[in-house]
């Protein structure tokens, strides 16, 4: 299922503004791509165009070229619906639709792109979803019981339950752990390590030990003053870019010293 992702050149504006500049990247498949830097510099917005999900926001447009296994995801008649069926989303805090169970939480996004489904299919996606974000045992007595009444680390395995549940190619993550307590964060990046068998998964995040935890590669996304666009400073292997980086500035806010 997972896929590769290749940018090219991309320019990412708000109306007039220039808030991400000409980011050019390959993301390999069947691995975790961290995306660190300082507040502002674009990493969130960057990742919101891998699945079109920016252009909810009225106004913004990207120049440049997003292409997965070689087709272009802004390409004429491509429907971002569609594209957002293959690269799916999970949320800085947990979003789980509070009138709705775990299950019929579960199958939210099924029952939108194909209505039809069965008891016994509906079930069985249940299970593996919920089994494949590694909360199936926690709930599989009370999932006729809202989703909202979960812990904010069960609430966030049930989103990522949501989102593996249309079979995405791809799940763009954003600061998925940042406002969880430190087990539940455990619990989720355990669950990254294991779901990067099956997708290609991104993740942007603040937590610099959680990047070198996690990650296979890692993309330094910086900023030169207010008004200015977010750039990509430097992406190598995480290893590389923790222990001996190119950039002088991608050491300084690795180390610390701002950001």
């Amino acid at each position: 299922m997972a896929q590769r992702i290749d940018v090219k050149d991309l320019d990412i504006y708000y109306g007039d503004f220039l808030a991400v500049e000409g980011v050019t990247m390959t993301i390999e498949p069947r691995s975790v791509t961290a995306f660190i830097g300082p507040s502002g510099c674009g990493k969130s917005t960057f990742l919101r165009t891998l699945n079109r999900m920016h252009e909810v926001i009225p106004g913004t447009r990207v120049e440049g070229s997003v292409e997965m296994e070689g087709v272009d995801l802004y390409g004429p008649g491509v429907d971002p619906v569609a594209v957002r069926r293959q690269i799916g989303m999970v949320f800085q805090r947990p979003n789980p639709f509070p009138t709705m169970s775990i299950e019929e939480n579960v199958l939210a996004g099924v029952k939108l792109v194909n209505k039809r489904i069965s008891k016994s299919d509906a079930a069985d996606l249940v299970e593996s979803s919920l089994r494949g974000s590694n909360l199936w045992e926690e709930v599989k007595d009370r999932l006729d019981k809202p989703g909202a009444g979960l812990s904010g680390g069960q609430q966030q395995r049930l989103c990522i339950a949501r989102a593996i549940a249309i079979k995405p190619q791809v799940l763009l993550m954003d600061e998925p752990c940042s406002a969880l307590d430190p087990i539940s964060t455990l619990a989720i990046e355990d669950l990254i390590a294991e779901l990067k068998q099956d997708y290609t998964i991104v993740i942007v995040t603040h937590n610099m030990q959680q990047a070198a935890r996690v990650s296979d590669r890692t993309a330094f996304f910086n900023i030169a003053g207010t008004g200015k666009p977010g750039k990509l400073i430097e992406m190598d292997d995480t290893s590389t870019m923790f222990s001996s980086p190119t950039e002088k500035a991608t050491e300084d806010y690795i180390s610390g010293r701002f950001g």
